[in-house]
């Protein structure tokens, strides 16, 4: 994006940056996840692909484990901490997945839910990591990340009250790492109603954090894309959304995905917006000449 672009170049982040967030989509099918990496990569044409690492016996105590699914009809498992467990990839797994998307030409990255998978995924080196929102105040491992992981820090802010956000902010900054944080306007919610979504979040956190952080993202758990064309107009600069390969399939998180055709549209319409949001360089464009000699009225031409 040349200088003297639109709001989104306020973002400081230069051309907008899509991630396709895959999460535990694949079903905990290792196949499936590969064929939605070539997906995202090759036909939607997205930056970045994301997983999920979760390490389910931190996560949940032994009643959490044992309860029922809450949606019994999306459960991959007897109980709830079965049903996770069965969407988890190992180490191992995400390394073959990282290698994967590095061989299809896309970036790999994973959000990270505590701290022993913060550390097993940092072992992978990959440019960033994701902090979910419903773990950006789990102190040590955002610890580990401030002081141990060299990559940018992505956070989602959704569910996360004003003094909480500053505490986040903070916590980074006293570390010497606030440049690398990117900060997402999110609201938790699957799928999130329009009204819900509050765009304007974007343009309180480039104010109120611009130049200290490295960017401003959209996380968006909404229905089609027009949204994302408004967020990237108040200058976001990173877009998460999550994908599917069918909306139909079981697990919570389809009804709220973009499928290939979508997610495809999306990545041409940011592109195509951001090429539109540019200040004119001159009064008249150079394409306008040809049509300005052949139609302009003026008192000259009329002699």
């Amino acid at each position: 994006m040349s200088e003297g672009s639109g709001a989104a170049a306020g973002a400081g982040a230069g051309a907008p940056k899509v991630v396709a967030e895959i999460g535990c989509n694949h079903k905990g099918d290792f196949a499936v996840a590969l064929e939605m990496i070539a997906t995202a990569a090759q036909f939607c044409r997205v930056d970045v692909v994301k997983f999920q690492k979760r390490d389910v016996a931190t996560l949940l105590t032994r009643e959490q484990y044992a309860a029922p699914h809450p949606n019994p009809q999306h459960a991959y498992g007897q109980s709830y901490g079965a049903h996770r467990e069965a969407l988890e990839f190992t180490l191992e797994q995400h390394r073959a997945l990282k290698a994967h998307c590095e061989a299809l030409g896309v970036e790999y990255a994973t959000s990270v839910w505590d701290e022993v998978s913060a550390r097993e995924i940092a072992s992978l080196r990959p440019k960033r990591l994701k902090v979910p929102s419903a773990s950006n105040l789990n102190w040590p491992m955002l610890s580990f990340l401030a002081n141990a992981f060299e990559g940018e820090i992505h956070i989602s802010l959704g569910m996360t009250a004003p003094e909480e956000e500053e505490e986040i902010v903070a916590f980074f900054d006293r570390r010497g790492r606030l440049g690398d944080v990117v900060l997402y306007a999110c609201t938790s919610d699957y799928p999130v109603a329009f009204e819900n979504l509050h765009l304007h979040e974007i343009t309180r956190l480039r104010e109120r954090y611009g130049g200290r952080i490295r960017a401003v993202g959209f996380s968006g758990h909404h229905l089609g894309i027009a949204a994302d064309v408004a967020a990237l107009a108040l200058g976001a600069a990173w877009f998460e959304r999550h994908f599917t390969l069918d909306r139909t399939w079981k697990g919570t998180d389809h009804a709220a995905s973009l499928e290939p055709d979508g997610l495809r549209r999306l990545t041409r319409d940011l592109a195509a917006v951001t090429l539109a949001l540019r200040h004119k360089p001159a009064p008249i464009l150079d394409c306008e000449r040809p049509q300005r000699d052949k139609l302009k009225w003026t008192a000259r031409s009329r002699g």
